[in-house]
């Protein structure tokens, strides 16, 4: 069984995440002393290929939102490497920083409040541009404005305030700036969540244009199953911190290994009454990530649980081609 990532970096990957950890101090009395830790990522290792949508799928809380904001350097990481284009993101500084941020961008989960309401949103998709010294005042406008009519908003949109604007227009918005660097890697996180169902198709397939026609890379976060496999080329399911399956999308909703994945694919709702899916409920509930379970952290929950899953922690492997699971009875 081979490993999900290798010593030697594979031309066609754009991201490569080694190990990446994820701590959060819980501070306590009043000299907020460290009385523990939150870990929020435990050794998550993955790739994202040039030019496709790698879907990050999992319960709230399970890390995936962190995991995007890590990459980033939004939050900073606790230990682990995430290289881009083979350069080691976590070893940057100053402007060396300054300048790959432009080639990495995010949109945000929530549209009312990822926009200053006090400004025109013109001037919020030129604040990048502005930041990175991007041309002159008329460079800038005409970027804006493209990006705008890109994802179908008008030229006169540009002097509106956020308050005029419904949620899905919102949502474009923070699209056309996170476009406005040309960046090569998007994260989407979350983007459709807040949004009505007959919108959040509009936007999807805005984003899907948009990859096409500018060879965008993104990682798209999501909980919405149905959503993650019209948009994804392969989808990472996450659980408590962990990577626990990542393999194709046709893949991956064809033939779930992880007991997690399965109960995870037997809530999708199926639009025929006539066929009912068997159901697999899950006991309990998800462990606390300040002292979570040994062993596999899914044990405590998992339907097929043996006595060895508590004693020590499932390797994530490869066990066909391009499908990698941990669980000890696929292993």
């Amino acid at each position: 069984m081979s490993e999900p990532l290798s010593a030697s970096a594979n031309t066609t990957d754009l991201i490569r995440v080694e190990s990446l950890k994820k701590y959060f101090p819980v501070r306590t009395g009043v000299l907020q002393r460290v009385t523990a830790w939150v870990q929020a990522l435990d050794n998550v290792s993955f790739t994202i290929r040039r030019g496709e949508t790698l879907g990050l799928v999992g319960e709230s809380g399970c890390g995936k939102t962190t995991v995007g904001r890590t990459m980033l350097r939004l939050i900073e990481p606790t230990a682990g490497k995430v290289y881009f284009d083979g350069i080691d993101v976590f070893s940057l500084k100053g402007e060396a920083l300054k300048r790959l941020r432009r080639r990495m961008q995010i949109i945000f989960q929530d549209p009312y409040a990822s926009l200053d309401p006090r400004m025109p949103i013109g001037e919020s998709v030129m604040e990048g541009l502005v930041i990175h010294n991007v041309g002159n005042a008329k460079d800038r406008y005409e970027i804006v404005i493209n990006n705008l009519r890109k994802v179908g908003l008008e030229d006169y949109h540009a002097r509106r305030y956020p308050h005029e604007f419904s949620g899905g227009q919102r949502q474009r918005i923070g699209i056309a700036r996170a476009l406005a660097l040309n960046p090569d890697f998007v994260v989407c996180d979350e983007p459709v969540s807040a949004l009505d169902v007959s919108i959040q198709s509009q936007v999807l397939n805005i984003l899907k244009e948009l990859q096409e026609s500018l060879n965008l890379t993104y990682l798209f976060i999501a909980h919405n199953l149905s959503v993650v496999e019209h948009i994804s080329d392969r989808v990472a399911v996450m659980y408590l911190g962990k990577m626990v399956e990542l393999t194709t999308r046709d893949e991956l909703f064809c033939n779930p290994l992880h007991p997690y994945t399965q109960a995870l694919m037997s809530a999708i709702p199926i639009p025929d009454p006539k066929i009912r899916r068997e159901r697999i409920i899950l006991k309990g509930d998800v462990p606390s990530p300040l002292r979570p379970p040994s062993g596999c952290r899914f044990h405590p929950r998992c339907p097929v649980v043996m006595d060895y899953c508590a004693v020590e922690e499932p390797r994530f492997q490869e066990v066909s081609p391009d499908h990698f699971v941990a669980c000890w009875r696929i292993a």
